[in-house]
Formats: structure tokens, C-alpha cells, sequence
């Protein structure tokens, strides 16, 4: 754990709120600007475009995205430029002449898929991974963040009469607070961006109604984070029957919401639950609305689904293949976002009279959830990895209540410290009682898929 990290855990919680508001303020300086009213205003006036529209801006954004990759971009240049070599006249100018884009190679060359134009000093830099243990460095211009985060608030917020502005709470993978601590509070204020930052980690039954208390004291208008953390919230709140506590909306992400999730979470606050989808590569973006029709942003990415090679029809599951159009500075070209889902059998046709197009299903990446001795679900691990740890991949396993096992694919330098490390994330997450069993093994076994589950539950339904 970086030492600043133990530090803000030794603080006070006033001095912990202060932290949280400082890089708070520091983030909203980068999402917003004085032209954000202005982008969110265009937006929404795109969901009024008709198909015609809608294909032509498409178009017009790939043609600029494919030349700009293949001549402008290390990585993109120099993969035509090989091909060129060996003979293939193909043109870039067409998106099904370009190769599908692993992760791994994003990876493995991070800062090849930068633009040669821009300043990678002057540009934002995320760190993150999933529970494979994979790392993903990107990238992004102010100018991206900020349409991103317009988009954001355009329709996922104002879709349902909140913003910005709003108090609102997150129930997120951040270690807001030290995972033994059994006394509230286990959240922090970030006045910066007017959020409550729960911890998904303390959502323990008897733990909850301090959560509960919380969102009453806070004033929380609206709710956003993992799927199975919110439902944990809201079937204890039942059971508690504290359902008088009124949201104007609970937004899900990172995870698959079912019927009998989406049921509780809207019973425990009196209000509707949207779904949202959507990854840190910025790569394809979307919301649900008031009907329950998932839109996709054409802004953010090109969709296609790919099924045995080829492209799949509407209502056929397939892989999700992604072509970002928001960050033209670090192009993900053709990507293979990790996830299966299908396009909608719906043609656009929605009732809320918005053009944009329909996602059907999301079928990938439904990670089994984890319990911690003390009754605590904990659906999400990303954190556990997100530091530069020399792992190539892992996957977790409860075998039992109190027994966890990681199986690691070590890269270069991986030994008895970061072995430590990793046992040491996950008893802060689950408990310092939680005996962590890490194991080194050649390769992960795939399903006949070619995937493997990231988080495995032995334990009985």
C-alpha cells in the first residue's frame, strides 16, 4: 500500500473530507469548463437526429479517426507500414480492413497509441484494471474529459431531472476508509464534486443502517455505483424496513442489473433504477431510459458485433467490438472491449422519441459475487490490482467462507513482496481474518469461450 494511502487512513475524518474535497476540486476542474453548458446543449439536440444524420457524422468521425491513426499514431503507422512491406495494398480508409485490437497490446505499448501531436505531460492519466489484474494505462486531452463528462451529464443525469449540482452518492471500489474499522464513518464527503464517496466494503447488515443514516444526513438526491453493492444497501434497508428513504434516481454500473435486483434497489428508495454501460477506454458508452431501452452514444464509439468472424444481426449475441470516436488523441481502433452483448431487434424505435441507437443485452463479465466472514458482500476487486503489481493475470476463488484463493501469472519481478501486497489488499477489503492463499501458475484455464471468470464463489447459492 503507498505510504500516502496509510497516511490518509491514519487522519481524522475531518482531514479525510479535506483530502477527498482538494482532489475533488482538482477533478472538476478537468471535467468542466466554460464551454460544458454549451456541450451538453449539443448533445441533446443530437437525440433528435434522424438515421441520415446520425450515419453521415459517423462517417465524416471515422474517415478523420482512420487517417489520423494510420499516420499520426507509432503503433497504427507502423502496422501499415509492415503490411505495406509484405505486399497488402488494402486501404485504411476502411474500418473492416483494420485488424481487431487486444488488450494486450494496448498494454503492452501504451504510449505508442498516443497521437505524435500531443504532449503526453499536458494530458490526463488514468490508471486502471479489472479483476484480471491486467493494468491499463490511458490518456486523455482536457478537451476529451470534458466531452466526456458533458455527455455524462447529458444523459445520464439530465435524462432524469438531476446534475451536477445535486448531492448525490457513490458506492465505489476506492478505500475511503481502513476495511477493519467497525465503527462509522465509512464514507467521505468531497465537497469538490458534491459526493459522498461510500465504501463498498463495509456493507456488512449490521453495518448498514449507518449507510442509510448517512444518506438522510447528506441529503443525498440520487445514487450511482456496482450493482451488488446498491442491491446489498437496499435489501437490508428492506429488511430494516427503512424504504422511506426517497431518491430521485439510482444509476447502476460496472455490473449486470437483473429484474430482482432492480425490484429491490427501486422498493428500498422510492424511485426508478437506469442502467448504465460503459468502460475506462472510453471506447463505447450507454444509458437506459425512462422506457427501459438502453441507447447507445454514437459520440463515444462505433459498435459492431462480431459472431464466429462475422458480423452479427440484430438480437445475436456476439463480442462487442468498439471503435472510440471521442478520444482521437489515444485511438482505440476495432477494440475488443472484453464484453458479449447483441444490438437491439427494436430498429431505434423508442418511445421516449430519441434517435439514438438501441443496445440490446449485455451478456459478458457477470463476476461471481464474495462474501467476508462478518456477512458482507463484496461484488468488485479492481482495486486489489490497480497498483503497478508485476502480475500478468489473476483470478480469485472463495472455496470457503474464510478461506481465499489468487491464482497469479506472475510477470518479470514478481516474488515474496508483492505476494504480501496482494494478501494484504484482500484482507483489508474482507477482513484481516480472511486466510488468503496466492498461488503462481503458468496460465489461467479459458472457458471453451476463450475467458475465464475473474472472481470464482465456491460457496452454496
Amino acid at each position: 500500500m503507498p505510504d500516502w494511502v496509510k497516511l490518509y487512513h491514519q487522519m481524522p475524518y475531518p482531514l479525510r473530507t479535506l483530502v477527498a474535497s482538494a482532489r475533488g476540486y482538482h477533478l472538476r476542474s478537468w471535467r468542466y469548463g466554460r464551454k460544458t453548458e454549451l456541450l451538453i446543449a449539443e448533445y441533446l439536440e443530437h437525440e433528435t437526429w434522424s438515421m441520415k444524420q446520425w450515419r453521415k457524422w459517423q462517417e465524416e468521425k471515422l474517415a478523420f479517426l482512420l487517417h489520423r491513426a494510420a499516420t499520426q499514431v507509432p503503433y497504427y503507422r507502423e502496422q501499415w507500414n509492415q503490411r505495406r512491406r509484405q505486399g497488402d495494398r488494402a486501404s485504411w480508409e476502411y474500418l473492416e480492413n483494420w485488424p481487431i485490437l487486444s488488450k494486450d497490446a494496448v498494454r503492452s505499448v501504451p504510449t505508442q497509441f498516443i497521437a505524435e501531436d500531443r504532449n503526453i505531460k499536458n494530458m490526463y492519466h488514468e490508471h486502471t484494471s479489472g479483476t484480471t489484474g491486467k493494468a491499463l494505462d490511458l490518456w486523455w486531452s482536457r478537451e476529451t474529459v470534458q466531452n466526456w463528462y458533458a455527455l455524462f451529464e447529458a444523459r445520464c443525469r439530465l435524462w432524469h431531472e438531476v446534475s451536477r449540482h445535486d448531492r448525490w452518492a457513490i458506492l465505489g471500489g476506492q478505500l475511503v476508509t481502513p476495511v477493519g474499522q467497525r465503527r462509522p464513518p465509512f464514507w467521505v464527503w468531497n465537497a469538490g464534486l458534491n459526493q459522498l464517496y461510500m465504501s463498498s466494503y463495509h456493507l456488512a447488515p449490521e453495518l448498514i443502517s449507518a449507510y442509510l443514516d448517512a444518506l438522510c444526513c447528506y441529503q443525498v438526491v440520487y445514487l450511482w455505483g456496482y450493482t451488488s453493492s446498491l442491491y446489498s444497501l437496499a435489501i437490508e434497508a428492506i429488511k430494516q424496513k427503512r424504504i422511506n428513504i426517497q431518491m430521485k434516481v439510482v444509476l447502476t454500473n460496472a455490473e449486470p442489473l437483473y429484474d430482482y435486483q432492480r425490484s429491490a434497489i427501486e422498493t428500498a428508495f422510492n424511485c426508478p433504477v437506469r442502467e448504465t454501460y460503459g468502460m475506462a477506454e472510453i471506447a463505447a458508452a450507454a444509458s437506459e431510459c425512462r422506457h427501459g431501452q438502453m441507447h447507445i452514444w454514437p459520440e463515444v464509439g462505433y459498435v459492431e458485433v462480431m459472431n464466429n468472424d462475422q458480423t452479427a444481426s440484430p438480437g445475436v449475441v456476439g463480442e462487442l467490438i468498439c471503435t472510440g470516436l471521442l478520444n482521437m488523441d489515444m485511438p482505440l481502433i476495432r477494440y475488443q472491449v472484453g464484453d458479449e452483448g447483441s444490438l437491439s431487434l427494436l430498429d431505434n424505435v423508442c418511445s421516449c422519441s430519441r434517435s439514438l441507437p438501441l443496445l440490446g443485452k449485455v451478456h459478458g463479465r457477470v463476476d461471481d459475487v464474495l462474501y467476508a466472514p462478518d456477512g458482507r458482500r463484496v461484488g468488485r476487486l479492481d482495486p486489489v490490482f490497480k497498483a503497478r503489481l508485476p502480475v500478468i493475470e489473476a483470478q480469485i476463488i472463495q472455496e470457503t467462507l474464510d478461506v481465499i484463493r489468487v491464482k497469479v501469472v506472475p510477470a518479470v519481478g514478481f516474488g515474496a513482496a508483492d505476494t504480501q501486497d496482494i494478501i494484504l489488499r484482500i484482507q483489508q477489503r474482507l477482513g484481516a481474518g480472511m486466510q488468503v492463499i496466492v498461488e503462481t501458475v503458468n496460465e489461467i484455464p479459458r472457458t471453451k469461450a476463450g475467458k475465464f471468470k475473474a472472481v470464482i464463489s465456491k460457496l452454496p447459492q
